[in-house]
């Protein structure tokens, strides 16, 4: 077949570098922007933190329009770049700066679960090969504390990996070693042995306590079931004893591992990305300072294109070494317009967010709520759903009722008897204020959930109110049984 040559003219939409960057910079938070903007600062030597001087401003018609053409001396003007007004003052440098390094002292981390565990070993007579073992199954214990491996496979690779070779028996009696470590409950298999061994070091003839025991050991299936009926009948006690000894199984800890972890781990902080504060009946939006940061190109690298703009004829490095300059400034000049344009969109969302919800801004109750979707902020401030979107990720607004995420304000509809639509945070909230009200000692299914609201004319089906009592974290109600 002849291959043919034809001219095809098409339509094709692709997004720019800067709309690329500015779409990652929308969906970023506070505290991911600082650290963003501190990479772009190193990776960039022509972007500066700090305020633009006034004469500073280049030409932005054309700065960065023009191509440089090394083959060619005079297709480019290096005045475009700088002003010859500039005052020389404003080009030296200080001696010292606000952002001068300060030497601290690094506060050093907790221990770590692991590292707690080998230290407690050293405390223990072990000959080498028991040490060894020792090691290798605090190693394979996850963030919570159990051992999740099977001993025979403990022993292949204590073989295949180490050349040692041990027995199960030898493996399971190391293993009851550091079970008799802190935090109890360490090294166990499962929950229910995780249970038992901090119970069996609580044992101290209290009848409570043999209760406990008896219940982890011989009817842990109805225990997680909530059948407290059964055990009551199997082991002919009476409701306070039984609920005594309830008592004294939720206060174990099924996480020993996780305790020490979260003693060590920082706590993260929610950092606002808006404020909204309420004052005489009106609302007053604010967006977070670091979000807004004073962002300037470097004057060095002005003064750089001086130099060879007052220099003679440039050589092929220079027009290298300038052309280098200008994708730098041309960088700085884009993340700065990007931050800009960041910042003015956020305002733009979050005004129209403050708007369409203003009334749970003015008092706080979640019934206020109006149904709000994606859809609906676009169409208000005139933007893409995929933007809005990113801009309602990881971000938060503080009000004067508590700091929420943005999308806590965008929920479903609910169709009322009426024919009124209302939020489906308004159906949540009178969902979790029964299941507060209710009985524990018979709490209510979802079958009496749905047929309560719907007495209250929400029409809302059970299925329904199982998805949002999964939402809220709430269990199904034989978990939520109480004595």
């Amino acid at each position: 077949m002849a291959l043919k040559q034809h001219l095809a003219q098409k339509l094709e939409q692709r997004l720019s570098p800067q709309q690329i960057q500015l779409m990652k910079l929308l969906q970023v938070p506070t505290m991911e922007l600082e650290q963003r903007i501190k990479q772009e600062i190193e990776e960039n030597p022509a972007l500066e933190e700090g305020k633009e001087d006034s004469d500073d401003d280049f030409n932005e018609e054309d700065n960065y329009d023009n191509d440089v053409d090394t083959d060619n001396d005079t297709d480019f003007d290096l005045s475009d770049y700088f002003d010859d007004d500039t005052p020389d003052y404003k080009t030296q440098v200080n001696n010292r700066s606000k952002d001068d390094e300060e030497h601290i002292v690094p506060l050093s981390g907790e221990m770590t679960f692991h590292q707690m565990l080998t230290d407690q070993l050293s405390l223990i007579d072990l000959d080498n090969k028991q040490y060894l073992i020792a090691d290798v199954l605090i190693g394979n214990l996850d963030d919570a504390g159990y051992l999740k491996r099977d001993i025979d496979a403990i022993v292949d690779d204590l073989a295949f990996s180490m050349n040692i070779t041990v027995t199960e028996k030898e493996i399971e009696d190391v293993l009851k070693v550091i079970q008799d470590l802190d935090p109890a409950g360490v090294g166990a298999r499962d929950l229910q042995e995780c249970l038992l061994l901090q119970i069996n070091r609580k044992q101290d003839g209290d009848i409570t306590k043999f209760t406990a025991k008896k219940i982890l050991e011989d009817h842990f299936e109805e225990f997680t079931k909530k059948h407290y009926a059964q055990i009551q009948k199997k082991l002919e006690i009476e409701d306070n004893d039984l609920k005594e000894a309830i008592d004294e199984i939720i206060k174990l800890n099924p996480k020993p591992g996780g305790a020490s972890k979260d003693g060590a781990r920082n706590n993260q902080q929610v950092v606002p990305d808006f404020v909204v504060n309420e004052f005489e009946g009106k609302l007053e939006l604010s967006i977070n300072g670091r979000n807004a940061p004073e962002l300037k190109v470097s004057r060095d690298y002005e003064n750089m294109l001086r130099s060879y703009s007052e220099g003679a004829k440039p050589s092929k490095s220079d027009k290298e070494a300038l052309q280098f300059v200008r994708q730098k400034l041309e960088g700085a000049k884009w993340f700065i317009d990007a931050i800009k344009q960041r910042q003015n969109t956020l305002l733009y969302t979050m005004t129209a967010i403050m708007k369409y919800q203003e009334e749970f801004f003015l008092t706080g109750d979640q019934t206020q709520l109006r149904p709000m979707v994606l859809k609906d902020i676009a169409d208000a401030v005139g933007l893409d759903v995929s933007t809005i979107s990113r801009v309602a990720n990881s971000k938060y607004v503080q009000t004067n009722y508590g700091v929420f995420p943005l999308k806590y304000f965008f929920s479903e509809a609910i169709s009322t008897d009426t024919g009124e639509e209302v939020s489906a945070m308004e159906v949540k909230k009178i969902l979790t204020d029964a299941i507060e009200g209710e009985t524990k000692k018979k709490p209510l299914t979802d079958e009496k959930l749905a047929d309560i609201l719907n007495e209250k004319g929400y029409n809302i089906a059970r299925r329904t109110i199982a998805k949002y009592r999964e939402q809220l974290n709430i269990p199904v109600a034989r978990l939520r049984k109480e004595l």
